[in-house]
């Protein structure tokens, strides 16, 4: 079974000092009366970015306005582009990731997430971190379908999952000067990632807990026009973790695509322009 919630779009401010990004954004769907406020999620992301370390916090609670999109290898009178709302599913998660830029001397993630440096050759690093988070899965299979409830695996009848992920990553980032004032990114990072879950299912084995290694991965991507003064882009962050035992398995992601435009506002004086 796949599931997606329906995209939330935000409207916000940011401010940057050095390595420090903040910001507030509201939920326009809300606004706009488009979306109930029971089923707004939360969200809370913090990153910092310097020449040598990087730091995410972030949190996130989901509303209950999922989606069945893919159904597989349930009964063939269900077909595979199956789709019908559901609100039987509310995921969180929070978590900190840090890591380390190795060549931080002509490599920044700055640059490309926080336009407080401009980078004008291209350059590419290798990164190395560590991840620790905790994620919440509350999962009321009884709201499905039942052309999809009757056919289902005992093992598939998971009431809730609750587990830590603790990982150790490497990765490389890339940044391309494509033009004058003109930045692209890339950035891939797995992680070799530890889980001790608690699990809660409707089956002869009841509530136990499990502990096993899976594969993670974190990818960033970035795009930006910044002349020292005005900068103007866009960002995509996106998470994915497994979490995999003998008779269930389930793969969790979310991403986030951020649109922008602002102006720096007192620039070093090294990198002020000289009249």
């Amino acid at each position: 079974l796949r599931f997606s919630p329906n995209p939330h779009n935000k409207i916000g401010a940011y401010f940057g000092w050095r390595w420090i990004f903040l910001g507030w954004a509201v939920d326009t769907d809300w606004l706009y009366g488009k979306k109930s406020k029971k089923k707004r999620g939360t969200e809370f992301d913090l990153s910092l970015y310097s020449s040598k370390l990087g730091v995410d916090i972030f949190y996130r609670s989901t509303g209950n306005d999922y989606k069945i999109h893919k159904v597989s290898s349930f009964s063939d009178e269900i077909p595979s582009n199956y789709s019908e709302d559901f609100n039987g599913l509310k995921v969180k998660m929070k978590g900190l990731n840090l890591y380390y830029i190795f060549n931080n001397r002509r490599f920044s993630y700055p640059a490309a997430f926080s336009q407080s440096t401009n980078q004008r050759c291209n350059a590419g690093s290798f990164i190395a971190g560590f991840s620790v988070s905790t994620h919440n899965l509350d999962f009321d299979y009884t709201k499905l379908p039942d052309i999809i409830r009757e056919t289902m695996n005992p093992g598939m009848k998971v009431d809730h999952i609750k587990y830590t992920n603790i990982s150790l990553n490497f990765g490389y980032a890339y940044n391309w000067v494509f033009a004058r004032n003109c930045l692209a990114c890339i950035s891939l990072t797995p992680a070799i990632a530890y889980k001790a879950s608690d699990v809660d299912a409707e089956t002869h084995e009841g509530k136990q807990w499990y502990s096993k290694f899976n594969l993670d991965f974190l990818i960033r991507a970035g795009i930006v026009y910044n002349n020292g003064k005005y900068f103007v882009g866009s960002s995509f962050v996106g998470k994915n973790y497994n979490y995999h035992r003998n008779n269930f398995s389930l793969d969790n992601g979310f991403g986030t695509l951020q649109v922008y435009a602002g102006f720096n506002f007192h620039l070093r004086k090294e990198y002020r322009k000289k009249k």
